[in-house]
């Protein structure tokens, strides 16, 4: 599953390209597409928040 951040960087980018073109209709596709992604990414929380990995430490993996 994407990130939020990924998505949301995904639409900024898709806005900045729909900025520099001259052709309207790819405009409003790009602006359409990062609307799209912007509905995807708002649910989703801000970070990660599945549990952290548990902490291995060198000494016991040197001995196995």
């Amino acid at each position: 599953m994407l990130g939020k951040a990924y998505l949301t960087k995904q639409a900024s980018l898709l806005l900045q390209f729909a900025r520099t073109t001259s052709d309207s209709d790819l405009s409003a596709k790009l602006i359409s597409k990062a609307a799209d992604l912007k509905s995807q990414a708002d649910p989703m929380p801000d970070r990660d928040q599945s549990p952290e990995a548990p902490d291995v430490s060198p000494d016991k993996l040197a001995g196995s």
